[in-house]
This record gives C-alpha cells, sequence and structure tokens, in this order.
C-alpha cells in the first residue's frame, strides 16, 4: 500500500499508475484507491498531514489487512549532497514529534524501516536508474519551524532532510509487526524561500511512484518464490 499525505497526489496515482482503480474511501478526504500495477494488486491510502493523522491511518489499515506499507511523499532537504527533486530512500527516522513520544511515554525509541521494504525500494531505484540517496530522516511536527541552522545541526550528525510523518508509520507498523518504508523527493533545500520548479519536482514524484511500485512488484516476486 502506497501512503501519500495529499488526497490530490492519492488520487493523481490511482488514476495515473493503476488498472482500473476503485475509490473504496473518501471518509474526511482521506482518498483510498485500490487498483492493479502490472498484475499486482496495490492500494493508494492519504494518510493527511503530520504524526497524529497518520499515525491513525496507518493504525486502521493495519486493523483492515494491509501488511507492506510505503509512504510516498516530500521533504526539506538538510544535507548538501542531496538537491531539490532527488529521491531518498529513508532507512530510519530521527522521532522529533509528539505522536511516537506518546506512544512510548518519552522512552527512547529508534522508528526504523522494514529492510524488506527498503532492500526492495533500493533494488527497484537502482533498476530504473533513478538517481538517489540512502540514509536517515527527521520526521518534525511545525513545518514552517525549521532553519538553516536546525538543518546544518542535523545534517552534520547524517539526517539527509525533514518530513513530517515516517516516525509514525514506522512505529505503528513495528508495534503490529507489518512492514513499512518512506521515500520521499526533496521539494526543496531548508533555508531556501522557494521550492523547486513545480514541473521539475512533478517528474521527481512521478519517478519516486514508478520506483515505489516497481518495489512493490519485487515483494510480490519474492513472496511467490518463497
Amino acid at each position: 500500500m502506497l501512503l501519500p499525505g495529499d488526497p490530490n497526489r492519492s488520487r493523481w496515482i490511482a488514476e495515473t499508475f493503476l488498472q482500473d482503480p476503485v475509490l473504496y474511501t473518501d471518509n474526511r478526504q482521506l482518498l483510498g484507491y485500490t487498483g492493479t500495477y502490472k498484475g499486482v494488486r496495490v492500494s493508494v491510502q492519504t494518510t493527511g498531514m503530520g504524526c497524529p493523522s497518520a499515525a491513525i491511518v496507518t493504525e486502521e489499515i493495519i486493523r483492515l489487512g494491509a501488511r507492506y506499507l510505503l509512504r510516498v511523499g516530500t521533504l526539506g532537504a538538510s544535507h548538501p549532497s542531496v538537491r531539490p527533486a532527488d529521491l531518498v530512500i529513508a532507512q530510519a527516522s530521527v522521532p522529533n514529534d509528539g505522536t511516537t513520544r506518546q506512544f512510548f511515554g518519552g522512552a527512547p525509541y529508534a522508528p526504523i524501516a522494514s529492510y524488506q521494504i527498503l532492500e526492495a525500494s533500493v533494488q527497484a531505484a537502482r533498476n530504473t536508474r533513478i538517481k538517489h540517496h540512502i540514509g536517515l530522516i527527521m520526521t518534525e511536527d511545525a513545518f514552517y519551524a525549521s532553519t538553516p541552522e536546525h538543518a546544518r545541526l542535523w545534517a552534520a550528525r547524517g539526517v539527509l532532510g525533514f518530513e513530517m510523518e515516517a516516525s509514525a508509520i514506522f512505529t505503528v507498523a513495528a508495534m503490529h509487526g507489518v512492514h513499512a518504508g518512506c521515500m520521499a523527493i526533496a521539494s526543496n533545500n531548508i533555508g531556501d524561500p522557494e521550492f523547486v520548479d513545480p514541473a521539475i519536482l512533478r517528474q521527481g514524484v512521478q519517478s519516486m511512484i514508478e520506483v515505489a511500485l516497481e518495489a512493490f512488484c519485487l515483494i510480490h516476486q519474492e513472496a511467490g518464490n518463497e
């Protein structure tokens, strides 16, 4: 299951990439679609913005039977190696958010991606020859709170960029014993006053979705060989 934050992106993914997509929910505009890609059954479910919404959606789709969850979104790049429109595949997320803290009462916790999804995502990116970075990201609550100084501090600690949902998705998935991952396109560098040109960003997002869907094909193929 692909997990974009934006309902318009969910609709676009379903209508652009899936065969015979069916809208199964539009509750609170958290649009969800199911269709097929190269014969593999795939769903696309909107999470909304931020960890509270993402945690609720993740919990409920797992209760409904979802077992492989892949966030597909955007992030603000913090590391100088990541340029606008580059693809970032997350190994883990620094949980600088309130939702994961509440789950564990403030106890230290490291939300990480499922290795099965991480491995398939990296292999799919390599197979499609999409430029990508693999590493640590940070999940935050306050979109406009990040500063260039904050970005440089965490870049020095290996953080490639900041986004708003991954740590909650990783955490809820781990608590239920299912697989979760995250990939995101860099929309800008933290501190830049403007986002990347919309046409370039659209191309980056399209490439990301192709990688994500190919990753699910690899997971499906591996499951069939077991």
